[in-house]
């Protein structure tokens, strides 16, 4: 049975997910304030973490940093952008915003104990290339190779196979996707992601031979596995 561990001081909305997420057959600890939080998990070491980040005491960005291979999901009514990237850059798997629609938040569970590790960022990334398969793109210059062949890609199609690359086992949530590649590209919106991903698609097929990126029906996109 995974166990999820909730830091949240808001009673009444850790309890609507307590009771949800038992109803999925995951043991649930609780804790109220990021001092409470840290005491919590130097006793134990769930399996994921959901993060809120107006807690009492230190905040969830103070303890978000201090959390270590441990998948946490941010759980915030917090709606700027530049928080949700600082964020998802400093560590957190996902990030999700309050309101939310308790089938959303229970996907991104899903997701995010399948792959079992925090997502990884191009900062942590010790080359400067990327493979998967025999794709391999040069963070450096920007170059994108299938085999031995360029592929010309657009900054947004970059910009997307980049995060898809640095995350290879991993479904990636059409909401995160966005807020990832904002820092690379300005102009990919909800409506226009699925037109982005089928023209990388076709790119990527029209010289590698195959397909290279899964979608994943209900939540996002990840590479194709053989």
């Amino acid at each position: 049975m995974k166990h999820i561990l909730i830091i949240d001081d808001d009673i009444h909305i850790g309890n609507i997910i307590e009771e949800a997420l038992i109803k999925e057959d995951y043991q649930v600890s609780r804790a109220y304030s990021g001092t409470e939080a840290l005491y919590v998990l130097s006793a134990s070491k769930p399996d994921l973490i959901l993060l809120d980040l107006m807690l009492p005491g230190l905040s969830g960005e103070e303890v978000l940093p201090q959390i270590k291979d441990i998948p946490v999901i941010v759980v915030s009514a917090k709606i700027d952008i530049d928080d949700k990237v600082e964020l998802l850059l400093g560590g957190a798997a996902d990030y999700i915003t309050k309101p939310f629609e308790m089938k959303e938040l229970l996907a991104r569970i899903t997701v995010a104990l399948r792959s079992g590790v925090t997502a990884v960022n191009s900062k942590e990334c010790p080359s400067s290339f990327l493979s998967f398969d025999n794709l391999r793109l040069d963070i450096m210059t920007h170059e994108v190779f299938a085999g031995q062949q360029g592929v010309n890609l657009t900054r947004t199609e970059y910009a997307i196979l980049k995060i898809l690359m640095q995350n290879p086992s991993q479904v990636i949530a059409k909401s995160l996707l966005l807020e990832r590649i904002s820092e690379d590209t300005p102009d990919c919106t909800d409506s226009s992601l699925k037109t982005h991903i089928s023209h990388l698609r076709k790119k990527l097929r029209d010289i590698g031979g195959k397909e290279y990126i899964d979608a994943v029906w209900g939540i996002g996109f990840k590479l194709k596995s053989e």
